[in-house]
């Protein structure tokens, strides 16, 4: 069995049968750690779900934008914000009629983090001063400071740890934002969301061997 770690998906449903088929993943037999928001800004979240669903070794990290959409599938929540951050488009997605309970299972069974042979898979960050089960849910799902200073201090002191764990996969901070467009690392933290909920691609990774392959350029939402 390969592991398999992807990115921030949004909704981007060819470029996430791109990356399945170009990384040539055993749906039966490899497992795939997501990252995260798969939810929102794309119009196809119904079809990217079905995907993930059909894949019986798929660990899921929960997202910011996948907390905003199961509360909104669970309670009916639409708060302004998640609409105009790409939540309406997932409330497209489904014909406005609600979540299927498949859906909402494999959703509510997601993980704030997920630990492997000393690997950290996270969608936003963590607090390396402090244990993970102490962490709170907001600094998983939204933290950009663990990357930034891991980009900021891997420029000076490249073989820095942050934390115990010998690698950390995140998303949620698009490397577009510091002029990538490829899987990048820092220090020992890897950042495997290349912008595909922002006009640029989906990206997966052998976790093992660090060799990845992307889609083709998403169109911007």
């Amino acid at each position: 069995m390969k592991t398999f770690c992807i990115g921030d998906i949004h909704g981007a449903y060819h470029a996430l049968l791109q990356c399945l088929e170009r990384s040539r993943f055993d749906r039966k037999n490899d497992r795939l750690i997501c990252l995260g928001d798969v939810c929102d800004r794309g119009v196809q979240v119904r079809e990217c779900m079905d995907v993930l669903l059909g894949i019986p070794h798929c660990i899921y990290i929960l997202g910011n934008h996948d907390v905003w959409a199961l509360e909104w599938a669970r309670e009916g929540k639409k708060p302004r914000e998640w609409w105009d951050q790409g939540g309406a488009r997932t409330y497209a997605s489904y014909g406005g009629a609600g979540m299927p309970e498949d859906h909402v299972r494999f959703l509510s069974k997601g993980l704030f983090y997920y630990v492997d042979r000393n690997r950290l898979f996270v969608h936003g960050g963590f607090d390396p001063q402090s244990p993970l089960e102490e962490t709170s849910r907001e600094i998983f799902i939204w933290d950009r400071s663990l990357l930034e200073k891991a980009r900021l201090t891997h420029s000076v002191s490249p073989g820095y740890k942050f934390g115990e764990f010998d690698e950390i996969f995140v998303g949620h901070t698009p490397t577009l934002n510091f002029g990538r467009t490829t899987p990048s690392q820092f220090c020992n933290i890897w950042a495997l969301d290349t912008g595909a909920g922002w006009g640029g691609r989906l990206s997966i990774m052998d976790a093992d061997t660090k060799e990845y392959w992307q889609s083709d350029p998403v169109e911007a939402f």
